[in-house]
C-alpha cells in the first residue's frame, strides 16, 4: 500500500497513477511492496526532522526511513514540495519531473542502492532516469 500525506497545501493531482508506477519499479527491481507512506511538507517540517533524526542541520529535499525487511519495502518518505520547487529551477527542468525523480529516489534507496559515493550516485541516478522514462 502506498499512501499520501499532506503537511502543506501541496496536493499530488494523480496519486493514483504515481501509485501505480511507484509499485511497477519496486517489482521490477524484485521487491514485494509492504507499505510506503509518502509526507509532503515544507522545508522548515523537513529541516525539523532533519536535524532530529540525523542530525544535519542542512535543508534537504528528501528523507527516507526505511523500514524493510528482505525483500519487503516499507518506510517513510518525507519530501519537501519547497526543496522540489527550488531544485527544479536550479536543474532547468520542470516541477513534476523533479518531483517523481524524487519521489523514486526514496524508493531506490529502499531496493538497496545507495548514494554517498560518487560511483554509487551515478548509479542512483542512472536508475531514476531510467524510471522517469516509465512514469505516465
Amino acid at each position: 500500500m502506498i499512501d499520501f500525506n499532506y503537511e502543506t497545501e501541496f496536493k499530488i493531482e494523480n496519486e493514483e497513477a504515481i501509485a501505480t508506477w511507484i509499485s511497477s519499479v519496486i517489482s521490477e527491481e524484485g521487491y514485494k511492496l509492504e507499505e510506503i507512506n509518502y509526507v509532503f511538507c515544507d522545508d522548515e517540517y523537513l529541516h525539523k526532522l532533519n536535524v532530529e533524526f540525523l542530525d544535519h542541520d542542512t535543508l534537504t529535499d528528501v528523507i527516507s526511513f526505511d523500514y524493510s525487511m528482505g525483500k519487503l519495502v516499507q518506510g517513510d518518505i518525507f519530501i519537501s514540495v519547497e526543496r522540489v520547487e527550488d531544485n527544479a529551477k536550479d536543474f532547468k527542468v520542470d516541477f513534476n519531473s523533479e518531483l517523481n525523480r524524487v519521489i523514486v529516489h526514496g524508493v531506490l534507496h529502499y531496493c538497496g542502492y545507495k548514494d554517498k559515493t560518487e560511483n554509487d550516485a551515478q548509479i542512483m541516478r542512472e536508475k531514476e532516469e531510467y524510471y522517469l522514462a516509465k512514469v505516465k
